[in-house]
């Protein structure tokens, strides 16, 4: 732990009592209370995080827009400058390289958020494909951004002084470059826990004094800081994958249940089509699906998927869920044993417990939107 990377942000959080874990090669907060408490004022009040792991890019350049609608599975000829849309990007095989969030600035100039632990080879991959298209520049401006995120239904009301922007009319999945609190950021709305609020991206060398005024701002209106462990169960409860536990370079698409982000009809297709073509062509053999233990045990990723005594498939994420009250999860099975309400068990240490398939998400969303898709950021 001692060699892990540090946010801007681990002497207040160590300040503020919270338990630090090693989290891809970074110190980060995994609590501050508990969970449940952390969870709570996600969905009631508001809640702030500290998530300045996450990598940033930018790709720019006269042919710019070309490139990422080659590397990537949506349409982005779809989006406009102030618009934020969520993709993935694959391999030749279809398989999942990374899922990510690209910010379009301009016709020729995109702001892209990655996974952590994905970054640099993220960059690097990005940067080898760039090299078939002229005039594109690829850069990894990580170590220049710090990332705060606030989440829940006071988080409007909260930013709202602190910024001239109208926030009542930025749209699920917009950003806009402003003034918060006296410092200049990019303010998005977007996040990972289902309900309305925005991500800020800010200079590094402030996160700190904006994380500040933000918790200090917040105070009436409930703010509390959280801490990963809150976060990994938000997205579970609205059936949000993470990268390297659900999905990974293994998986695809149509597996995931990503299919929604992958536009097989776009002009000049795509990496990874040809191999989703003939998936589709052969049969799914599995599927991402969500289950609610009727049993006592809580899932945990790696615990085997039974049905009738046959090995169906593996649990990928496991918890307690906070808001229902009752042991969720999300995991792989066969193709066949998707439908809502068919009976399944799962081993947990040994022993058969009894949970049923459910569809996702788990808990309903209340984000804010209009005409924008209800997904969650890259985490």
């Amino acid at each position: 732990m001692s060699h892990a990377r540090k946010t801007p942000l681990n002497k207040q959080h160590i300040e503020l009592g919270a338990r630090m874990v090693e989290f891809h090669g970074w110190l980060m907060p995994v609590q501050y209370t508990s969970i449940i408490d952390e969870c709570k004022i996600v969905r009631e009040s508001a809640g702030l995080f500290d998530i300045s792991h996450m990598g940033e890019a930018e790709v720019k350049g006269a042919h710019a827009f070309e490139l990422m609608q080659f590397i990537t599975s949506n349409d982005l000829s779809e989006l406009d400058e102030g618009g934020v849309q969520y993709t993935l990007m694959l391999n030749d095989e279809g398989c999942i390289l990374d899922d990510l969030l690209i910010y379009k600035i301009s016709d020729n100039r995109f702001f892209l958020c990655l996974n952590s632990a994905n970054t640099e080879s993220d960059v690097n991959w990005i940067a080898d494909q760039a090299l078939q298209y002229p005039d594109v520049e690829v850069r990894n401006i990580s170590r220049q951004y710090g990332m705060l995120s606030i989440q829940g239904p006071n988080s409007e009301p909260l930013l709202k002084p602190l910024t001239r922007s109208r926030l009542s009319e930025l749209d699920y999945y917009h950003f806009v470059t402003t003034a918060l609190g006296g410092h200049m950021v990019i303010l998005s709305r977007t996040g990972y826990t289902g309900e309305d609020g925005f991500e800020i991206y800010c200079d590094w060398r402030e996160t700190e004094s904006v994380w500040s005024q933000l918790l200090g701002k917040g105070k009436s209106f409930g703010l509390k800081p959280i801490g990963l462990g809150a976060r990994d169960a938000l997205r579970l409860e609205m059936g949000y994958s993470l990268y390297g536990q659900d999905v990974d370079s293994t998986i695809t698409p149509n597996e995931a249940r990503l299919g929604w982000v992958v536009k097989m009809d776009k002009q000049g297709g795509f990496i990874g089509r040809d191999a989703l073509v003939k998936q589709k062509a052969e049969g799914t053999k599995r599927r991402l699906v969500g289950f609610e233990m009727t049993g006592r045990g809580i899932p945990r990723s790696g615990y085997a998927i039974y049905k009738q005594g046959n090995k169906i498939g593996e649990v990928t994420s496991g918890t307690m869920s906070p808001t229902i009250g009752r042991a969720i999860g999300m995991g792989y099975a066969d193709w066949g044993n998707r439908t809502e309400g068919t009976r399944i068990d799962i081993d947990i240490r040994g022993k058969m417990v009894e949970a049923v398939i459910r569809k996702l998400p788990f808990v309903r969303s209340n984000v804010k939107k209009s005409r924008s898709l209800d997904r969650a950021s890259a985490g």
